[in-house]
């Protein structure tokens, strides 16, 4: 009844093993073994009083040693268990209550020692985890903390959890995901727009035009192109060489309506 029994709480079938496993100080009963002396003092004033009111420090000395010897024992029943997986808390004599944090959850472990504590040995832990709300934030009265505190972060390097940021091993780094092997993709070619270039004749110009490309969407200069292939036509008429292929150019037909230029 008054043992925690630490191993049913192990999950023993993934290789859970108790790495240590912390009892309170012996300062943590310091002021329940004091209140102990008291109620006994109190109990023995019984035999000095006047007989009419013996019972009165009997009854108060016994409640008052009653109640020191539950602190005792909850303090023997309190215990701070370090596994290779996770730290729990396990107290509580007729009812028990147990708290656990995986190691992947702590943050941070501050280590308060006052000083009684650093004369005597001991220290505060004060755990810091992911959790907004956690059942296991404050373990008082931890013997030699120091050595426990890095106890606490020697398993967690172990377990790999801080070993890359921590050592800075490159090794400890995971390899990225490598998707699938697929067949090389191969570059697609550019696509390329259908240019049509008007067919120009050099010896035959009567004034520098500019190069003029009509593509597959209109522009501005396509008035232009038309009106040096009509010009370049009739030269050809008149000098009585073969037509490219159109009727001949009549000036009298041309068309004389605005032209729409972009703006």
């Amino acid at each position: 009844m008054f043992d925690p029994r630490i191993d049913k709480h192990l999950i023993s079938d993934q290789g859970e093993y108790v790495v240590d496993e912390v009892r309170k100080h012996w300062a943590a009963t310091v002021s329940a073994v004091l209140e102990l002396l008291g109620g006994l003092v109190v109990f023995l004033l019984g035999f000095v009083v006047p007989p009419q009111a013996w019972w009165l420090p009997v009854l108060v000395g016994a409640g008052i040693a009653l109640h020191a010897t539950w602190r005792i024992f909850e303090q023997r029943m309190d215990r701070f268990v370090i596994t290779n997986m996770r730290v729990f808390r396990v107290h509580g004599i007729l009812s028990q209550r147990i708290a656990t944090m995986p190691l992947a959850r702590i943050l941070d472990i501050s280590v308060y020692k006052p000083l009684i504590g650093r004369i005597v040995g001991y220290g505060h832990f004060v755990f810091e985890s992911a959790a907004q709300e956690q059942g296991l934030r404050e373990i008082r009265y931890v013997g030699d903390p120091d050595a426990r505190g890095l106890t606490i972060q020697r398993v967690i390097a172990q377990a790999g959890l801080r070993g890359a940021a921590g050592r800075g091993d490159p090794s400890m780094v995971p390899s990225p995901v490598q998707p699938p092997s697929q067949p090389p993709m191969q570059p697609e070619a550019p696509a390329t727009a259908s240019v049509t270039s008007v067919a120009y004749d050099e010896a035959r110009a009567t004034a520098p035009v500019p190069g003029i490309e009509r593509g597959s969407a209109p522009t501005g200069w396509d008035w232009l192109a038309d009106a040096q292939r009509r010009e370049d036509e009739r030269l050809a008429q008149l000098r009585g060489e073969p037509s490219q292929g159109s009727a001949p150019f009549d000036p009298d037909r041309t068309n004389t309506a605005p032209i729409d230029l972009p703006r």
